[in-house]
C-alpha cells in the first residue's frame, strides 16, 4: 500500500486525486492533506479518508478547524513543511497553485518523498534546482500535467539520445482563431469557460492565453533534459492526443486518451505498475486536426520561451510576472491583451542571476510581486 499526502486537496487535482485513490482503497492510504481555505471540503475529506494530519495555510481558518477535528492541524507555510516532512507519506502530490508550491515540494524531496507533480510553476521557477535536488535526494518526480504525463509515457523504454523533437499538444483554450481585435473585449467569464477541461481560475486564464502551455514547455526543458530549441507546441482542439515524442529516426510516438485529468494523476500514482481504467475509452471515430499557434494573438507562449532561453532567474521572473497579471486581470483592473504587455515589461526589466540558488529564486519571487503589483501597464 502507498501512502500519499495531497497538497492542495480541495482543488481540481487534489479532488481528482482522491477520486482516483477512492477506486482502490486497498493500494492507497491518505495520510496528509492540505488546503489554503477552504475547510468546509477539507472537513469533509478528513471524515472519508482519515489522515493522521492536515495543514491549512490560513492561520484563522485552521484554528477554526482544529476545534473540530481530533487531528494535529499544521497551518502557514511553515505548516506544509511540517506536514510533508512526516515519516508516514511515500509521495507527496503537489497540486497547490502557483510560487507557493515551490518550497513545499523542495523540503518533501529533502525528506525522501517522491513528487507527483501538478505545480507547473515549481520547476518554471527553480527547474535546476528542483531537478538537482531530486537527483541528490534519490527520489522520483512523476508529471501529472496530461502533456507531461503523455511525454513521460512515451519515453519509457528509449534512450535519451533516441529523441530528436518533444511536441507539447495544445487545445487552444476559449479563443482558438480569434484575432487581436476580437481579444480586446473578452470577458473574464468568457476567459474562465474552457472548452475541455475543468479547471481552476488561474490555469484556466493561463490557458486563454496559452501561458499555460509555456510554462509547460519550461517544464519539459527540465523534466527530460531537452533543450527549448527541440521542444514545439502544436494546437490539437481535440485534445486526444496529449503530446508526442518523435525520434531520430523520424518515428513520432503518441500517448491518447479521453481528456480526464484523473488518467495522469493515475499513471503518477501507480507506476512503475498499471491499475484498471476508471477513464472512458476513447472513441477512435473523432476527427483529429493540428494546426501551428498565433503567437501574434498569443504572444505569451514566445514570452516563455525567450526566458527558458535567456536562462538563470529570468523564468521565475516570468511567472512571477504572470501571477501579478492574471490576479490584476481576474480582480477586473486590467483587461486580457493587457495580460502579456505586463508580462513583457517586468522580464525586460529583470536582471537574470545566473544558476540562482532558493535563497535568489525568492528573492527575485518577493521582489518582483512588490515592485511591479501596482504598475500601470505600458
Amino acid at each position: 500500500m502507498k501512502h500519499i499526502c495531497i497538497l492542495g486537496s480541495t482543488g481540481s487535482i487534489g479532488t481528482q486525486t482522491l477520486d482516483v485513490i477512492s477506486h482502490f482503497p486497498d493500494d492507497f492510504l491518505v495520510t496528509g492533506l492540505s488546503a489554503h481555505q477552504d475547510i468546509s471540503r477539507l472537513r469533509q475529506q478528513i471524515q472519508q479518508f482519515k489522515p493522521p494530519a492536515v495543514c491549512v495555510v490560513d492561520q484563522q481558518k485552521a484554528d477554526e478547524l482544529a476545534q473540530t477535528v481530533s487531528i494535529p492541524v499544521y497551518s502557514g507555510q511553515d505548516g506544509l513543511k511540517q506536514l510533508v516532512e512526516l515519516a508516514t507519506h511515500d509521495m507527496v502530490v503537489n497540486s497547490v497553485v502557483g510560487a507557493a508550491g515551490l518550497v513545499p515540494t523542495l523540503h518533501a524531496m529533502q525528506h525522501g518523498k517522491d513528487i507527483a507533480l501538478a505545480n507547473k510553476e515549481t520547476i518554471v521557477m527553480a527547474g535546476e534546482l528542483v531537478m538537482q535536488t531530486a537527483k541528490e535526494a534519490g527520489v522520483q518526480i512523476l508529471p501529472i500535467d496530461s502533456e507531461h504525463s503523455a511525454i513521460f509515457q512515451c519515453l519509457t523504454g528509449h534512450a535519451s539520445n533516441d529523441i530528436q523533437r518533444l511536441i507539447l499538444t495544445c487545445s487552444g483554450g476559449p479563443y482558438l482563431g480569434k484575432s487581436r481585435e476580437q481579444l480586446k473585449n473578452v470577458t473574464v467569464q468568457q476567459s474562465l469557460n474552457h472548452p475541455t477541461w475543468n479547471m481552476g481560475a488561474k490555469i484556466s486564464i493561463d490557458s486563454a492565453t496559452l501561458m499555460n502551455k509555456g510554462l509547460e514547455v519550461i517544464e519539459a526543458h527540465w523534466l527530460f533534459d531537452i533543450s527549448g530549441d527541440a521542444i514545439d507546441v502544436v494546437i490539437h482542439p481535440e485534445a486526444i492526443i496529449h503530446s508526442l515524442v518523435e525520434f531520430k529516426d523520424g518515428s513520432l510516438q503518441a500517448q491518447m486518451a479521453e481528456p480526464d485529468a484523473r488518467l495522469p494523476i493515475q499513471v503518477a500514482l501507480t507506476y512503475p505498475r498499471r491499475f484498471n481504467r476508471i477513464v472512458k475509452k476513447l472513441n477512435l471515430s473523432k476527427p483529429l486536426t493540428f494546426a501551428e499557434p498565433d503567437t501574434n494573438s498569443f504572444p505569451c507562449l514566445n514570452l516563455a520561451y525567450q526566458a527558458l532561453q535567456i536562462g538563470g532567474t529570468m523564468p521565475c521572473a516570468l511567472n512571477a510576472a504572470n501571477e501579478i497579471a492574471v490576479e490584476r486581470y481576474l480582480e477586473g483592473s486590467i483587461d486580457f491583451l493587457e495580460i502579456p504587455r505586463f508580462i513583457e515589461h517586468v522580464i525586460h526589466s529583470h536582471q537574470p542571476v545566473r544558476h540562482p540558488k532558493l535563497t535568489d529564486i525568492l528573492r527575485v519571487n518577493e521582489e518582483i510581486r512588490q515592485s511591479f503589483s501596482a504598475l500601470k501597464i505600458p
